[in-house]
């Protein structure tokens, strides 16, 4: 599952994804007695009211409760032989591009098309038809490096936003900043379609990419970046002083629980009496690695996140225990964290576990599952990306477009704010004051 927004390493999407195997799964055994019992019922409905037949490309399924369909291989009539409106709406349009446009037909592209327009039509920035090149985009987000601008965007208001850059990236050296309305990508206008941005983000190493940026207080501007590997490493950390460790987190990757907890047992054993957690501008990633990441703080077997999906089944992720039950922290956060980074923060927050430090957070308590499997439907390469459920905090709370308050609201003083050096790091300076007082108790 991931509960993130979208990297251009989404970058998403506004990027948390539950694995395509947990969610069936789940599903599967919620439903499993009562699609024993009707399996009988359907199977003579379906005889009755359904016949089926091959036609350019479409699969149309007609039942009493409306129409459904996806572009295949076959297109289903009503027992009196009369087809669906939508089935001859697809099959003349597809029959008149054939007949009558003067001009190279990329079939591939036109069913792409029609794939990706049936999912834009649920109007969810984060639901979308994955092909083997948006697909193949999405895993390498996960498994640790890509090439891109190394920003992560989210959706806000309809637009596209920058959530946060990742440090000396292509698109932080080039000055984009958490915020910016990313308005065209090489002169196309983008919207709020999030993964037709991630995907002209990404390409060929070296290639330049022209961002048409909305800027508060700022006229439109165009800024060219140039695409770069980027390199993900999560988890990094220190010493600050003698004993107050330091870890900051820049997404929840495949990797993020394990070297967390092995850069936490270093501090420790380092002497760190308390921790500062860096959650800010961290996009989200894998649930499975933020559970990871808040067992070693919270009691193993307690609640960490829920979610409750449209049949309001209810799925509870807890605690496996940690290393890190006692330690006293704080957590830095601000309108760059979201998903997976607002299901640890609010955790920590709702078992009065860590004082969170900082700005409001992004605000996106959804998540999605990716459908690729054979089983699904796939196994070819593409994928369905859909927006499955909602997540809630220990405490009951669902932060979508909600975000979650620091206890202590901290604004970064950009004007004196320099990356990089904490003395310039008002939101930093605070934490450090608040873990040494923790310390003291």
């Amino acid at each position: 599952m991931q509960g993130g927004n979208s990297f251009e390493h989404d970058e998403k999407h506004g990027n948390d994804h539950e694995s395509s195997e947990q969610w069936v799964r789940k599903s599967d055994v919620n439903r499993k007695f009562r699609n024993i019992i009707g399996v009988g019922i359907i199977i003579v409905i379906l005889a009755s009211i359904l016949s089926v037949y091959f036609v350019n490309g479409l699969t149309i399924y007609i039942g009493k409760n409306g129409v459904e369909f996806n572009v295949g291989n076959e297109l289903v009539k009503d027992e009196k032989g009369n087809s669906s409106e939508i089935g001859e709406r697809i099959d003349l349009i597809y029959n008149k591009i054939n007949e009558y446009y003067d001009g190279e037909i990329d079939n591939e592209k036109i069913f792409d098309g029609a794939y990706k327009g049936m999912v834009e039509a649920l109007g969810d920035p984060y639901s979308g038809y994955l092909n083997k090149e948006d697909y193949t985009r999405l895993t390498q987000e996960t498994s640790g490096s890509y090439v891109g601008l190394g920003i992560t965007v989210g959706v806000i208001e309809d637009r596209v936003v920058v959530i946060s850059p990742f440090k000396d990236s292509p698109a932080d050296k080039a000055g984009l900043l958490p915020g910016d309305i990313i308005n065209k990508v090489n002169n196309i206008e983008i919207g709020k379609e999030i993964d037709k941005a991630v995907g002209m983000m990404k390409g060929k190493e070296g290639g330049k990419v022209t961002l048409n940026i909305i800027r508060e207080g700022t006229e439109p501007f165009d800024i060219d970046i140039i695409r770069a590997e980027i390199k993900l490493k999560t988890v990094g950390g220190e010493m600050i002083d003698d004993n107050i460790g330091y870890i900051g987190i820049t997404m929840f990757s495949q990797t993020t629980s394990d070297d967390f907890k092995n850069k936490l047992e270093e501090l420790k054993q380092e002497g760190a009496e308390g921790l500062i957690l860096d959650l800010r501008g961290n996009p989200g990633g894998l649930v499975s690695a933020c559970t990871g990441v808040a067992s070693n703080f919270i009691p193993k077997g307690d609640k960490i996140v829920y979610t409750v999906d449209k049949y309001g089944n209810e799925e509870v992720y807890k605690s496996k225990g940690g290393i890190g039950e006692d330690i006293p922290m704080v957590v830095l956060i601000n309108k760059g964290s979201a998903s997976a980074s607002e299901i640890l923060s609010g955790a920590l927050r709702d078992y009065e576990r860590a004082t969170l430090i900082g700005e409001k957070s992004f605000g996106k308590g959804i998540v999605q599952t990716i459908l690729s499997r054979t089983i699904d439907g796939f196994g070819d390469g593409t994928a369905l990306k859909l927006t499955v459920s909602k997540y809630y905090t220990p405490n009951g709370e669902n932060i979508h477009k909600k975000g979650i308050m620091p206890d202590i609201e901290v604004e970064l003083d950009e004007e004196t704010f320099i990356r990089g050096e904490r003395d310039t790091d008002n939101q930093f300076q605070k934490a450090l004051e608040v873990i040494k007082g923790k310390i003291e108790e």
